[in-house]
């Protein structure tokens, strides 16, 4: 079962990155961001008023501003990035999400630096300078956006296995929409584009594979170890490569797919470490 939840993640992000492109063609990602904060609401309101509204409250309020400022910078910083970038290259540098967990949960979660965190955090730095190689060609800003979304990313999953200690899923959706909701309108209110029709259906597709991709995420965690499932996502990798070639006739770098192949045995590494701590 658990590499049907993948699956469904998979497909999730997948169709998540086609949206974002199209969405891109005519709207700014503040405008995307708040589409997707609004349809993603109506959603959740729709599923608290048949199960109670009780669970909106929170003991961690603070925790739940600050998880959602980081989330979103990372959302802001992936889907600059769906626009600009080839896919495989979005996808292959958000590996590093592992990576920047590494160095950030021994000052956020206490954990001990070890030495195979330490060569964790250095293979996946490896890998990330293969991808961009800096002094060889042009790093671009939408690259150093991806990174930075990578680095938000990380930031709020260390806030919410915090939040997790105390509220539910559902409350920490709710909040995800609700306090991201007025960071993605207000700087769109300054170049708004009314969406047109034709991007109606896909500001819907945006608004459900957001929720649903990491629902399957964590249903997947729940019925298979980290061993198990990471290796699946990996497949993003390719996926991400064949879609950019079929719909936008896009190349896979040959130094994108020998950094992540890197950037993933890095944190494949990681991912042994707790197993066998645990």
């Amino acid at each position: 079962m658990a590499s049907l939840w993948m699956a469904g993640t998979l497909v999730s992000f997948m169709i998540m990155a086609i949206s974002g492109r199209e969405l891109s063609q005519e709207l700014s990602t503040f405008e995307i961001l708040f589409f997707r904060s609004l349809i993603g609401l109506a959603i959740i309101s729709v599923i608290l008023s048949k199960t109670g509204w009780g669970q909106v409250r929170t003991a961690r309020p603070i925790l739940q501003i600050t998880r959602n400022l980081a989330h979103y910078v990372g959302q802001f910083g992936w889907f600059y990035g769906i626009s600009l970038l080839p896919l495989a290259q979005v996808f292959a540098l958000e590996f590093t999400i592992p990576i920047w967990v590494a160095c950030l949960a021994p000052f956020l979660l206490g954990e001990r630096v070890t030495a195979v965190r330490v060569a964790t955090i250095a293979i996946g730095f490896t890998g990330t300078l293969i991808i961009l190689r800096p002094g060889m060609v042009p790093v671009s800003l939408a690259s150093l956006a991806v990174l930075m979304a990578a680095g938000g990313y990380a930031l709020a999953y260390i806030m919410t296995k915090l939040l997790s200690r105390t509220d539910p899923p559902i409350t920490i959706l709710f909040y995800m929409t609700v306090v991201q909701l007025p960071l993605g309108l207000v700087p769109s209110l300054f170049d708004w584009v009314t969406p047109s029709p034709a991007l109606w259906p896909w500001l819907g597709v945006v608004g459900v594979t957001a929720l649903t991709a990491h629902y399957c995420l964590t249903r997947a965690f729940v019925l298979a170890d980290a061993l198990v499932v990471i290796p699946l996502d990996f497949l993003r990798l390719p996926l991400a490569a064949l879609i950019g070639f079929v719909f936008y006739n896009e190349t896979l770098d040959v130094f994108v797919l020998i950094g992540a192949v890197i950037i993933f045995g890095g944190n494949f590494l990681g991912i042994l470490r707790d197993a066998k701590a645990g």
